[in-house]
């Protein structure tokens, strides 16, 4: 598990250099991220460790803020029941989101997601696993995800890891990305393949009005 734990930073790391050199922001720039977690680890709320200006973050999530408010007391948080944000049109200038879509639920959900990220951000950056990518890397499966989702899950339960059915995960390829992001409403879409031995681990998007 220490190699996955490696390629996991590693991966995080680029994925926000590419956020770097891709979003403008400037030291008034208004974020929004979607999707933050309560459980405090290495890995967790990557914006929040590595943004130069937190003060200007705003933390929307469902599953509880107070760990989370310890660790960064000067970042507005805010809880929400999964639907409509509880923002203004354009109250953000940039939305962040990694590794959320994939566990908002079904289609419909996700599309949902999408739209309210365009209503209340000007550009979002987002990030998703690749489905085609032949481990599947909540639960470190090789190839079974590839199967139809009831004999997926039934391999889950066998293996203790039942907290990954249901409507934990909705995994996506690009071509769903870019279907799910057009019918949002989004105007212009960038998704960037991050690489791991020439096979595409996940999707960082860029989609914008």
């Amino acid at each position: 598990m220490e190699i996955a734990n490696k390629i996991s930073i590693y991966n995080r790391n680029r994925k926000y250099i590419y956020f770097e050199k891709n979003i403008k922001y400037t030291p008034s720039s208004k974020i929004l991220d979607v999707g933050f977690t309560n459980t405090i680890s290495d890995n967790g709320n990557y914006i929040e460790k590595n943004y130069p200006y937190p003060e200007n973050i705003t933390a929307l999530g469902v599953d509880g803020k107070n760990e989370f408010e310890k660790q960064y007391p000067n970042i507005n948080t805010i809880l929400y029941d999964g639907n409509i944000f509880p923002f203004p049109d354009n109250s953000f200038d940039i939305g962040w989101s990694s590794a959320v879509i994939e566990h908002v639920g079904n289609r419909e959900k996700q599309l949902l997601f999408l739209k309210e990220l365009l209503r209340t951000c000007k550009t979002t950056f987002l990030t998703t696993p690749n489905i085609g990518f032949p481990v599947e890397v909540h639960t470190r499966t090789f190839f079974l995800h590839w199967l139809p989702n009831r004999l997926f899950e039934k391999y889950l339960i066998l293996v203790g890891k039942s907290w990954a059915t249901g409507d934990y995960m909705h995994l996506l390829s690009k071509k769903n990305i870019i279907n799910l992001c057009r019918e949002a409403g989004a105007s212009k879409i960038t998704i960037h393949g991050n690489r791991i031995l020439g096979l595409v681990l996940d999707y960082s998007i860029i989609i914008e009005k």
